[in-house]
């Protein structure tokens, strides 16, 4: 398993090993989504990985996800981000802020007095958003204008700036799993007939729009996006995914943005796809079904060649020192379901490292 642990370079972000740690939302940040002294021991706690991508963080108050969501447009919140990242490297690590809108996820309750969710059309997802109430149905989300994009596009750009303000290496923006970016793509959400739709090259608009708004700002080589084509998070129905991230490849291919973070699918033919298509550093989420990503998955992935580095969620939840266990051949610990969300240190930051046992 010794490509798991070969140093890779992703544009300005040098990875000494590809066991990468993907973004989970976790919920512990506070009511202003500012991140506090919990969240810095958790994150630290994990800086053997390669990359550390952070759980989703709000580019925008209007843009907010689940309650417990920190983010990336106050003076407070870039503080208690700074905190995060000054103690990741301390420990010797590297991490991006993943920037990400909700947009017709969010919900009215955790959003500004007054403000309704917004999307590219009016379609109501068939999901639950998490408020202090617990789940409940989205609401219909208003139709973005113009206007609204070109704000938005401005609140990633501002939020990547804050992202460098607060210490962290890069940004990945959050172009899956049936936020914003990703309602954009599919022809499920996106039923406009501008320019940012129509067909699938206009679909493809505000992602690539985004992204060079951001790398504008901070570099493309600081710059990653994460995608989920044809995975149906969140409601988000894909008709012709190949035809869309293919020209989403295209798009992006001439950008040399620091790598493409890949979710992927039962269709195993979209990464080889992309795979064609995009000459960069690509990140890969294994398609496991209900199981999580192993060791054994991720070697596969990277003997395959569709990937140059594995993205590991639940193991790296409740095995804080991953890549350490990985290299010993030592159990993993499983996690606690129950403590994904909200709480406190319980299933968050009291899970054990791995000590090697002494003769």
């Amino acid at each position: 398993m010794s490509s798991l642990f070969g140093p890779l370079s992703a544009g300005a972000l040098s990875l000494p090993n590809r066991v990468v740690m993907a973004p989970m939302t976790r919920n512990r940040a506070g009511a202003d989504g500012v991140p506090g002294p919990l969240m810095a021991e958790y994150y630290a706690q994990r800086a053997s990985a390669g990359l550390i991508i952070t759980e989703g963080v709000r580019v925008s108050a209007a843009g907010h996800g689940p309650v417990g969501q920190p983010g990336l447009h106050t003076r407070a919140q870039i503080e208690g981000w700074s905190r995060v990242t000054d103690a990741v490297h301390r420990a010797g690590g590297r991490i991006v802020a993943q920037l990400t809108h909700h947009g017709r996820i969010a919900h009215p309750d955790l959003l500004p007095q007054g403000v309704q969710p917004v999307a590219p059309s009016a379609v109501t997802a068939r999901s639950d958003a998490r408020t202090a109430k617990g789940l409940v149905p989205t609401v219909p989300p208003r139709a973005m204008e113009v206007a609204d994009i070109s704000e938005t596009l401005n609140d990633f750009a501002a939020a990547a700036m804050a992202a460098v303000a607060a210490g962290f290496d890069g940004v990945e923006l959050q172009g899956g799993n049936g936020y914003l970016i990703h309602q954009f793509l599919s022809d499920g959400t996106n039923l406009r007939d501008d320019a940012y739709g129509g067909d699938a090259a206009g679909r493809v608009r505000f992602a690539v729009d985004a992204v060079r708004a951001v790398a504008g700002v901070i570099g493309a080589d600081r710059t990653g996006l994460r995608i989920s084509p044809g995975t149906g998070y969140n409601d988000t129905a894909e008709h012709d995914p190949a035809l869309t991230y293919g020209l989403l490849a295209e798009a992006l291919e001439p950008e040399n943005l620091a790598y493409l973070h890949v979710v992927e699918g039962p269709d195993q033919g979209l990464p080889r796809l992309l795979r064609e298509r995009w000459t960069g550093v690509i990140i890969s989420s294994p398609f496991t079904g209900d199981d999580p990503t192993d060791p054994d998955t991720a070697r596969d992935v990277l003997d395959s060649g569709r990937a140059d580095a594995v993205s590991f969620a639940r193991y790296f939840a409740a095995n804080p020192d991953l890549p350490e266990r990985i290299r010993a051949g030592a159990p993993l610990t499983e996690p606690d379901p129950d403590t994904f969300h909200d709480g406190d240190a319980e299933g968050y930051t009291d899970y054990a490292a791995h000590r090697p046992a002494v003769a």
